[in-house]
């Protein structure tokens, strides 16, 4: 490896998303086959060229490199020799050790001697040497910026001497801006383009720059950036402290920074007028279509106009389908920049008179173009910004409220505005700091309004759970707020109706019977009929194992005709949890988190749509993706402060590594759990707690403890009302009780559950109800009550409960001496459990077949775990005492991945935690790694 090597290694730069180019050069410059070279890198303006330069000099000097620097400067450009000057300043004092001949022609070419200008040969000759010669004493790196800029004749010399660096401790590393025109020949160099930064990159960057900016703005800046660092830390700069938090508050183009209009500002001022106005245009309407450009500009610019902006390569247009692209956004926000408050409202009342047939392009640029209140407007904005939130685009409709808001003649309507734009905002959008802004304005602009409102009752009841708050109080402001509204309980009121899915919620959360009372005589008073969906919703999902089948029907017919709208997706879920519909739809589920995951659909069903993702993936033994979406749902919730949501997904988790044997992990989980909700009234999320725990208390064969648990989440001989998860916890705590000699309160437990309509809700609850039947029924007379069980049809659908039901059913018949019959049961039954690693219920199963007199396969027993290369890697490294961080490091993969790999692991070596990894390797006895 040559000297070079040390200079460009990536340790602590600080640069963001650039590990890969850091790599490349280390490894370019680091070459031991190469003696000396050359690379030249591009890419476009504000990409980081600089900072990369930059870091790879701070490198080499920390290392004992010396560094020659130049830059290109455009004053400079016309003399001769000036970037070579710069270059060669360090060794002005060194040229002595060159031949007369040559130092003689060095010192006239760079200024500091005098006689006849020297022939470029021999100053490029003079320069190689000087350069090689120093380099016998100490490496050298020559690092040139903006090589573009470089005058004609440095380029000359730069160009020869890169060509002839083999063999020497030299290294040769430049950066020009892509597609500029150079004097510099790079034909036969080495050259590397830096990309734009990827997205995850880009927000990391801007978090660090801007840390004070809001998740919403930053994901409109990182669109709008397009991976341009320099944009990434630059846009914000020009944001006022409103909109660098709130993104209603954001022009829909952004404004730019001094530093970045300084990059296209001459380019833009040097065009012709008509250019101009047929940018300003494309700008403001920002689709691209050059019909809808042409048509705005009718009669004072066209198409040949954009000639000049095309030649200066700011714009691309396509004949082919019509279409004008700016070559990067920046371009169209400095041509807004440029142009007056004048020029951009004719302009967009210009496309508003094109946009006829458009309504809430129209509006917005009506609402742009408006200079003072106009109720005119503002109701055509308020109309588009329902279209927007039916479509999903929660964050669109904030911003078109608030846009009619600030249009609004009358104090009431701009107050009722802006209320309904804080419960978007809360219920959909993601920004509740910007929903609570909001809602401070409402009630300043009007108070009566602002205080009275349903959106403003609604969105202050989140806030509040969101918060510090409890739900009895949330509750109670919200049902006042209904008793109170002058709505007549008409059911097309859209703010009583939305009011009422939120008190839904609060009802559940709160989990108390008494809370739904009030909920129901609301529904039941509404005219002429209660929307299909919130009837369905309160049928399945308060109480459904007693007023759940008879929603069935019109359940389905809901999921028959679901669409694209993300809360009504959502809401359908919703109705589907406890009914175990989740499966008819899940097409549409996986959609809108795949749109979550683009930016494309409101944090809230985001978030909605993972729960019930989460809980569908759970029920199908899809434990390892079930335990990916609860991690990506409190990652969510930390990026948007969602704090309230992290029990739904703790508890997901808990549950699946309760199954799997960590009970350590989910004892921890549930605890947070129960910590948290305890205290604000949420009940509803304490008796999920109590369902994870009664899981891993069955899972570690602590009986008591599991029936203890059960009984918390609903008494023995009564389904809890209101409380659906005890349906799900039937089967769990007649077990418990049944191994703890409890068959007086097993069987008032199982005929509790048969006096239900659990049956009739799902074929999975009606093996529940048929399994708590069967454990409770004396000898032989149990054995077709199981059968009854596990013929129910979809059990593909239900995996984990149904081996359960047939370990259940092995163990009885392995009693009544059904040798041959128990063994068929357990075998299909430890199948399971070994393919979901669920590893207590696997030792269990085990146990019963050897009971049986037949040894478990061979999967079941220790010594015959087969782990690939990369999990006994990690898990060589995990037994050392690494923390998930250093072994991440080390592999160079992110610290959730290594966590995730733990998670598989685990259940393979059969252990819970990390502690028992050093004696779980030491027992594979040489296992080779698959």
């Amino acid at each position: 490896m040559n000297n070079l090597d040390s200079a460009v290694r990536p340790s602590s730069t600080g640069l963001v998303g650039r590990d890969g180019d850091l790599a490349f050069i280390d490894s370019f410059f680091g070459n031991s086959e190469v003696q000396g070279a050359a690379l030249l890198l591009s890419g476009e303006a504000g990409v980081g060229k600089t900072a990369v330069l930059d870091a790879v000099a701070a490198g080499a000097a920390r290392d004992g490199v010396r560094v020659l620097r130049a830059a290109g400067v455009q004053f400079e450009a016309d003399i001769s020799y000036a970037g070579l000057n710069q270059l060669l300043v360090p060794l002005f004092d060194d040229f002595d050790i060159l031949d007369d001949v040559h130092r003689d022609a060095l010192r006239v070419a760079v200024g500091i001697g005098s006689g006849p200008p020297p022939d470029r040969l021999l100053t490029s000759t003079a320069a190689l040497l000087l350069l090689r010669l120093t380099s016998v004493r100490t490496p050298l790196l020559i690092v040139v910026d903006d090589l573009p800029w470089l005058d004609r004749s440095t380029n000359a010399v730069l160009g020869f001497v890169a060509r002839r660096l083999v063999g020497s401790r030299i290294g040769f590393l430049a950066a020009s801006r892509a597609g500029s025109d150079s004097f510099f020949e790079p034909s036969g160099l080495t050259a590397r383009r830096l990309e734009p930064l990827d997205d995850t990159s880009s927000a990391e960057l801007l978090a660090r720059a801007h840390p004070d900016v809001s998740p919403a703005v930053r994901r409109r800046i990182v669109a709008e950036a397009r991976g341009n660092p320099l944009a990434l830390v630059e846009l914000p700069v020009a944001l006022s402290s409103e909109q660098r938090t709130t993104l209603a508050a954001v022009p829909a183009v952004l404004p730019l920074s001094e530093r970045l209009q300084a990059m296209f500002a001459s380019r833009v001022a040097s065009l012709p007028g008509p250019s101009r106005e047929m940018l300003l245009i494309a700008a403001l309407d920002g689709t691209g279509d050059l019909v809808t450009v042409e048509a705005a500009t009718a009669g004072r610019a066209g198409v040949d106009d954009l000639v000049p902006a095309e030649q200066n390569r700011l714009v691309t247009v396509s004949a082919d389908n019509r279409r004008l692209s700016f070559r990067h956004p920046l371009i169209g926000s400095a041509v807004v920049d440029m142009a007056t408050a004048s020029e951009r409202r004719k302009a967009h009342q210009a496309l508003a008179g094109v946009l006829g047939d458009q309504l809430e392009r129209r509006a917005w640029h009506l609402g742009e173009a408006a200079a003072g209140p106009d109720e005119t407007v503002a109701a055509l904005l308020e109309e588009a910004a329902r279209r927007r939130l039916r479509r999903g685009d929660a964050l669109g409709a904030v911003a078109a409220l608030t846009r009619a808001a600030g249009l609004s003649p009358e104090a009431a309507d701009e107050s009722r505005r802006l209320a309904e734009a804080a419960y978007v905002g809360v219920d959909s959008g993601g920004e509740l700091e910007d929903a609570t802004r909001l809602l401070a304005g409402a009630r300043m602009v009007h108070p009566a309004t602002g205080h009275e409102s349903l959106h403003a009752a609604a969105a202050s009841a989140f806030l509040l759970i969101n918060r510090d708050g409890d739900i009895d109080t949330a509750y109670r402001l919200l049902v006042g707020a209904i008793e109170a509204g002058q709505h007549g309980y008409d059911a097309s009121d859209a703010a009583l109706i939305e009011a009422l899915h939120l008190l839904v919620l609060l009802c559940w959360y709160g989990g108390d019977a008494t809370l739904w009372q009030p909920l129901i005589a609301f529904v039941e008073r509404l005219t002429p009929e209660p929307p299909e969906l919130l009837w369905v919703i309160i049928k399945t999902f308060g109480d459904p194992a007693r007023t759940g089948p008879g929603a069935l029907p019109r359940l389905t017919k809901l999921i028959d005709s679901l669409g694209d709208d993300p809360t009504q997706v959502v809401r359908v879920g919703t109705a589907s949890v406890f009914p175990d519909r989740l499966g008819d739809f899940r097409w549409a589920t996986r959609r809108l988190v795949e749109q979550g995951r683009a930016g494309t659909a409101p944090v809230r069903r985001h978030l909605g749509a993972l729960m019930h993702l989460g809980l569908d993936y759970f029920h199908l033994g899809r434990w390892d993706d079930a335990a990916e979406l609860a991690a990506e749902g409190l990652r969510l919730c930390e990026d948007h402060d969602y704090r309230f949501f992290a029990w739904y997904f703790q508890y997901i988790q808990a549950a699946v590594a309760g199954v799997r044997g960590d009970g350590e992990s989910s004892a921890a989980l549930t605890e947070e759990i129960v910590r948290w909700a305890t205290p604000r009234g949420t009940h509803g999320a304490r008796f999920f707690a109590c369902h994870a725990r009664t899981l891993a208390a069955l899972g570690s064969g602590d009986f008591e403890t599991a029936y203890q648990h059960g009984s918390a989440l609903s008494p023995p001989g009564t389904v809890a009302p209101y409380v659906p998860i005890a349906m799900w916890g039937t089967m769990d705590l007649v077990e418990a009780a049944v191994r703890t000699g409890r068959d007086k309160e097993a069987a008032a437990h199982a005929t509790a559950v048969r006096s239900t309509e659990m049956a009739a809700l799902s074929p999975r609850l009606k093996l529940l109800v048929l399994a708590c039947e069967a454990l409770t029924t004396p000898g032989e007379a149990a054995v077709p009550v199981f059968e009854r069980a596990l013929s129910l049809p979809g059990p593909e659908r239900r995996p984990f409960d149904v081996a359960r039901v047939r370990l259940f059913h092995g163990e009885r018949l392995r009693r009544l001496r059904a040798t041959a019959e128990a063994r068929e049961q357990l075998t299909l039954a430890l199948e399971v459990f070994q393919r979901l690693g669920a590893k207590p219920w696997v030792t269990r199963t085990a146990a019963e077949l050897r009971a049986s007199g037949q040894s478990a396969p061979a999967a079941a027993r220790p010594g015959t775990v087969a782990l690939t290369a990369q999990e006994l890697q990690i898990a060589t490294l995990a037994a050392t005492g690494l923390t998930n961080k250093q072994i991440a490091e080390r592999l160079f993969l992110s610290h959730r991945t290594i966590g995730t790999h733990l998670y598989q692991i685990y259940p393979k070596l059969g252990i819970t935690s990390r502690a028992a990894l050093r004696d779980a390797l030491s027992r594979l006895d040489g296992t080779d790694p698959v």
